[in-house]
């Protein structure tokens, strides 16, 4: 029932909007921060990380400690680059209401890596309030961008599979 209502109703699709354009403006101000603040470095975070997820009070699980040691600390330039890049087009991407579904999942990933690294902040309701956008589908974009995208998008993919049935078909028909 509450699906439902979310991903169909329109004074749903109003609320969401709001949300989207909230989340999305607090996404791309600190993405924007980053990619203009000059100097951007992941590397004390992601050292920081590394070092609790060791000893008796380890706030971070072994695991991600071992990937964040093996993979981003090695690759930290990667990471320097994709963070501001990715926080500000996830807020961007929001705001518009363009790739709405796509652009709420990049920023959950990155919530999501935020917690596993052992920063709390506000990275719990980001993902709870971002959640609702994502159940919502193409009800959360409708204001927005994807009202035009998504349908151009699929009657794109409609015509190659259009073109699928009839290759299939007369394939068949050779036989």
């Amino acid at each position: 029932m509450f699906t439902t209502w979310i991903r169909e109703n329109k004074v749903a699709m109003w609320l969401l909007t709001v949300l989207r354009i909230y989340i999305g403006y607090d996404w791309m101000t600190h993405g924007w921060a980053k990619l203009t603040g000059g100097g951007f470095d992941a590397s004390g975070f992601i050292g920081g990380a590394i070092a609790n997820s060791t000893g008796e009070a380890a706030t971070v699980q072994g695991w991600w400690g071992t990937f964040l040691e093996t993979f981003a600390l090695p690759n930290v330039g990667l990471f320097n680059f994709l963070v501001p890049l990715g926080e500000f087009l996830v807020g961007l991407g929001l705001i518009l209401g363009c790739f709405t579904t796509f652009a709420v999942l990049m920023g959950i990933v990155m919530n999501f890596a935020f917690l596993f690294s052992g920063t709390v902040s506000t990275n719990a309701q980001l993902i709870l309030l971002q959640m609702f956008i994502l159940v919502a589908g193409f009800n959360a974009g409708k204001i927005g961008l994807d009202h035009w995208v998504v349908p151009y998008i699929r009657s794109m993919f409609g015509k190659f599979r259009g073109k699928d049935k009839a290759m299939h078909i007369k394939t068949q028909q050779d036989f």
